[in-house]
């Protein structure tokens, strides 16, 4: 995705992008989240970049960058989410035709919302790799300027703009945790915080599906673990050049978590803090969670980087957390296929306190003729709520098991 080495931006290429970017971007809030902080083990601090305009802090870079295209010049980028949103959205504010190329399997709402923004959409290849392709293709064919979506010094002075803010808003920070996938938004942060009074730790968090930039930087071979990410704002396999050079310079550290602790990130933002997050810019908060030793006692910024999350994904997440936590459950009943025994099974879940939620009826899955089963999805508590429903059934002489997720 990269081609020759860009030229390194500065502390002062970020600060002069402040002042180009203005207030066309939001100053988003830095809050102090109590819950959080009881749960980590060191003061957290919350800022909203999930509650710009196109929902994820890419404008920043992509506004930096538009400002150096020259009136009326088309420009080109390829994205398969926040990027080419960040760049729509301020290509249009500037009077600049725009066009994304996008993956053939983008999702038909990020597509939509897109050209909603005013771009002209293009899917070509089968990821953003081939994508890149594509707009460099374009790029050449039309004279249009190719806006990088991370290895470009204008965008990643733009990102840094945002360490900028968080470290006027609380000067005191000790660390700031950032997802990491091209790297750009760490780089940014990691040049703004090199001027503060005091020094700040700024660290970087990835999935263990995509920990390029953390084997990159701990000097071993690749080593991605199977599978998809939630985190799909990060998950690139090749770093930027800027990125690698910026982190490697200032000694950045990144981590790297699993899956499912990204999940349960996700779904606690929503819970606790009544935010929704993508699989990225839930990492930092993964990052607490699985790495509590790196951050406590410290006072710490997460970066909520984005909130472009599917609904679909975002609830399929929302449910596993709840089975997770022993809230949601699958329960298996067996009893004889009589006038009422729904209702006795119904009855005495709800004495104790328990909710069905789905029941599904299976007559010719029992042992016996003359009896049925029932799976039936009840709402507990928590894991002890739901073995404490399973004894009460017991007691009653109905035969039921808690069944695996």
């Amino acid at each position: 995705m990269t081609s020759a080495t860009p030229t390194l931006p500065t502390l002062l290429d970020v600060q002069r992008a402040r002042e180009r970017i203005g207030d066309a971007l939001t100053t988003t809030p830095l809050t102090y989240s109590h819950t959080l902080s009881e749960l980590t083990g060191a003061r957290i601090f919350l800022k909203f970049e999930n509650l710009q305009f196109t929902g994820s802090f890419k404008g920043r870079g992509a506004r930096n960058r538009l400002l150096e295209v020259p009136t009326g010049r088309g420009v080109i980028a390829m994205s398969a989410g926040n990027h080419a949103q960040g760049v729509a959205h301020h290509a249009s504010l500037l009077g600049l035709p725009a066009t994304i190329v996008m993956p053939a399997n983008t999702p038909f709402t990020k597509v939509a919302r897109t050209r909603a923004l005013g771009a002209t959409v293009e899917l070509a290849g089968r990821d953003v790799m081939e994508s890149a392709v594509r707009a460099r293709e374009l790029a050449a064919e039309r004279g249009l300027e190719f806006i990088h979506p991370f290895d470009d010094p204008a965008v990643v002075a733009g990102q840094g703009t945002l360490g900028l803010e968080m470290l006027e808003q609380r000067p005191s920070l000790h660390t700031v945790v950032a997802p990491v996938g091209g790297g750009g938004l760490l780089a940014g942060i990691t040049l703004a915080a090199s001027g503060h009074e005091s020094p700040v730790r700024v660290i970087g968090v990835q999935s263990e599906r995509y920990p390029f930039m953390a084997d990159h930087l701990h000097h071993r071979a690749a080593s991605p673990a199977p599978g998809s990410t939630v985190a799909d704002g990060i998950a690139v396999s090749q770093p930027g050049s800027i990125a690698r050079s910026v982190l490697g310079s200032h000694g950045v550290d990144v981590l790297v978590v699993k899956e499912a602790t990204i999940e349960r990130a996700i779904a606690m933002l929503l819970e606790i803090e009544k935010t929704v997050v993508e699989g990225a810019g839930a990492a930092p908060l993964a990052a607490c969670l699985e790495h509590p030793e790196v951050f406590a006692g410290h006072e710490v910024a997460l970066v909520l980087s984005g909130g472009n999350i599917d609904p679909r994904t975002l609830a399929v997440v929302t449910l596993r957390g709840l089975a997770n936590q022993g809230r949601l459950n699958r329960v298996r009943v067996e009893l004889e296929d009589i006038p009422g025994g729904l209702a006795l099974v119904s009855s005495i879940i709800a004495t104790a306190g328990a909710n069905v939620v789905q029941v599904d009826h299976d007559g010719l899955g029992s042992k016996g003729a003359r009896s049925t089963v029932l799976d039936l999805r009840i709402d507990t508590l928590d894991a002890a709520h739901a073995r404490q429903v399973i004894e009460n059934l017991h007691t009653a002489g109905v035969r039921a098991d808690l069944l695996p997720w």
